[in-house]
């Protein structure tokens, strides 16, 4: 492929005008600008990786990000591009029209360390190393060398890529070779079974490092946002307006998107009003329920299926009213719910005997959708803004309703490692995944759902690298393994919203009557209640209501020992640290036989 021509001429004219062998000193350009940035980036993560391999062999972790020899590589790379990018040169160069060198470097130095935290979480079970923890000599051994040659095929690609735009076309069509076989072949001489250890086979693996190399490419070299390179501002990303709802539809076979039926997966986005900040944003996934099986799936009205008729809500937490909701000026994503699969299907179809078939692509809906939102935000924040795009200025709360809270739970995961935005907090509303213990439950469907089989999902390689079993897709399990890799910075925690009293809840995971699910819920919340990175608002009201964020009588209308529950999430976003479980007994003992109290103290 020929990126050349994407490349403005005046550009190419300068880059020639340096590229000769003399010696001699000369003013430096936009192209060299570009090149020694990406150069910065590249060389970073050449050191980064050697010092977070160390890390995880001496701590068992992922380095701090203020260790000595992580500021250095990212010192290293900043002496770099301030040597070749003025203020001038750097806008020159397309970053951005207000760019300045300050902002440039922090691009870069932020580039280096995300990008090699996230191949890192991908090869040692995240940032708190839970594969490398249970890990035999051999199993170490692989799960290293998938960190190397993760990291160097990362860099050889985005090296690539610049060769391939400021050559000739001559030179890009001889480029070397594809690394990526040779990469797939080389972790397979080493890993016996890398799905085994941290969920992803050796051909994903490679796969999420190369998208990661066009991510870094674009980062550090405006111009490389083409077709070819699926990261970035680019035509592909269409424009939105700001202040009002746009429906994207994703072209399935660019995006490898699609619904139930077979229709394409489409989304509802809305950017910040102007004068807000664009990179505020709140993701909501719909509910739905679920279908498991020929009879339930084939008896499920057609729209379920598709997501062309998905309107995002307007109330509770989703209004667009800043007397409703401190988050009415925030950026909005609507995901529909349109794969009947908890948005954790990796790209199966179940065929059923009666011919009735359901497309299982909801992780991957999700993950596309936020790439294309990243990339639209992305491409308004270098438009407008002197810092331009960078994941860390990213704030983000990441929800969803009902199978959406499942969703949240499901995919949390990814939005702090692979898109990297790591001020982000999690809200799943009416979505606990308790575990009834029936031969039907949450955690006897993992068995079915997670491999590759008929009814299957293919969910296995979209489940975090840390908590992959047949039981992760448990609520309390998944929650369990979680917290050691959050609280990394404030903003980092699960905030759990339920009523207590929830009758769909109750039905879709199994429990054989009120009681039951309550007093499990109970113990659960108890056993949880006092751990880091989780807090839960649980009213106690009386009869069923299912989800709760989004009404305005339980969003402002209702309290919980006497806070509502608009103010306890925006307090998630003001004072991270100070939020505090906000859980009732109520009267549920005197109004359901067999619920019992709260085994810990909670408030009346």
């Amino acid at each position: 492929m020929n990126f050349r021509n994407s490349i403005p001429f005046a550009l190419l004219l300068s880059l020639a005008a340096c590229s000769g062998d003399d010696d001699a000193a000369v003013v430096s350009t936009p192209a060299q600008c570009a090149r020694s940035a990406t150069e910065a980036v590249v060389e970073c993560l050449g050191a980064m990786r050697t010092v977070i391999s160390d890390c995880y062999a001496a701590d068992g972790v992922i380095c701090a990000t203020d260790a000595p020899e992580m500021v250095a590589a990212m010192n290293d790379a900043e002496a770099t591009v301030r040597a070749d990018c003025t203020d001038d040169v750097v806008r020159g160069a397309g970053f951005g029209p207000q760019m300045t060198t300050d902002s440039l470097v922090r691009r870069i130095r932020t580039s280096c360390r995300t990008e090699a935290a996230s191949l890192a979480v991908r090869s040692y079970g995240g940032p708190q190393g839970a594969a490398l923890a249970e890990a035999s000599a051999d199993e170490r051994s692989c799960l290293d060398a998938a960190h190397q040659i993760g990291t160097d095929l990362m860099m050889r690609t985005t090296t690539t890529r610049l060769d391939c735009v400021v050559g000739s076309a001559e030179d890009c069509l001889n480029a070397p070779v594809d690394p990526i076989q040779p990469a797939i072949i080389d972790i397979g001489a080493v890993c016996d079974d890398l799905a085994g250890l941290v969920a992803i086979d050796a051909p994903t693996f490679v796969e999420r490092a190369v998208a990661q190399a066009d991510c870094i490419a674009v980062t550090a070299h405006p111009d490389l946002a083409t077709p070819e390179i699926a990261c970035g501002p680019r035509d592909a990303i269409e424009r939105a307006p700001r202040g009002e709802y746009m429906e994207v539809v994703l072209d399935s076979e660019v995006w490898g998107t699609r619904c139930g039926d077979g229709s394409p997966f489409a989304f509802q986005v809305r950017l910040a009003p102007e004068g807000s900040p664009v990179e505020n944003l709140l993701v909501a996934m719909e509910g739905g329920g679920v279908c498991l099986f020929e009879d339930d799936c084939s008896g499920r009205p057609a729209e379920l299926f598709e997501a062309m008729n998905d309107l995002a809500p307007t109330t509770g937490i989703m209004s667009n009213d800043p007397a409703e909701s401190q988050f009415a000026n925030w950026s909005k994503v609507y995901l529909p719910y349109c794969n009947q699969d908890v948005f954790i299907g990796g790209g199966a179809t179940n065929v059923f005997d009666n011919g009735f078939t359901v497309h299982r692509f909801g992780a991957v809906n999700v993950r596309a959708a936020m790439r294309y939102v990243r990339d639209l935000i992305w491409r308004e924040l270098d438009e407008n803004t002197e810092e331009g795009y960078r994941p860390d200025l990213m704030r983000v709360f990441f929800g969803g309703f009902s199978a959406g809270a499942f969703g949240t739970l499901y995919n949390y995961h990814y939005v702090l490692d692979d898109l990297q935005w790591e001020h982000t907090t999690a809200f799943p509303d009416a979505g606990l995944a308790l575990d009834s213990g029936a031969a039907l439950s949450v955690g006897a469907l993992g068995a079915i759902l997670i491999p590759e089989s008929d009814i299957g999902w293919s969910s296995l390689p979209y489940l975090p690298p840390y908590c992959f079993d047949f039981d992760c897709g448990v609520g309390p399990v998944g929650l369990e393994a979680v917290l050691p890799r959050l609280k990394a910075v404030p903003e980092q925690q699960i905030l759990i919203l339920t009523n207590q009293i929830d009758n769909v809840q109750i039905g879709t995971t199994f429990f054989a009557n009120t009681a039951d699910w309550v007093n499990e819920l109970r113990f659960q919340y108890c056993e949880i209640k006092d751990r880091d990175g989780v807090k839960s608002y649980m009213p106690a009201i009386p009869e069923s209501r299912h989800v709760i964020s989004p009404f305005p009588d339980l969003y402002r209308g209702n309290t919980v020992d006497g806070v509502e529950m608009a103010d306890w999430l925006w307090g998630a976003v003001t004072n991270p640290d100070d939020v505090v479980n906000r859980v009732e007994e109520g009267n549920l003992v005197e109004v359901f036989e067999g619920v019992e109290p709260f085994p810990c103290t909670v408030a009346p």
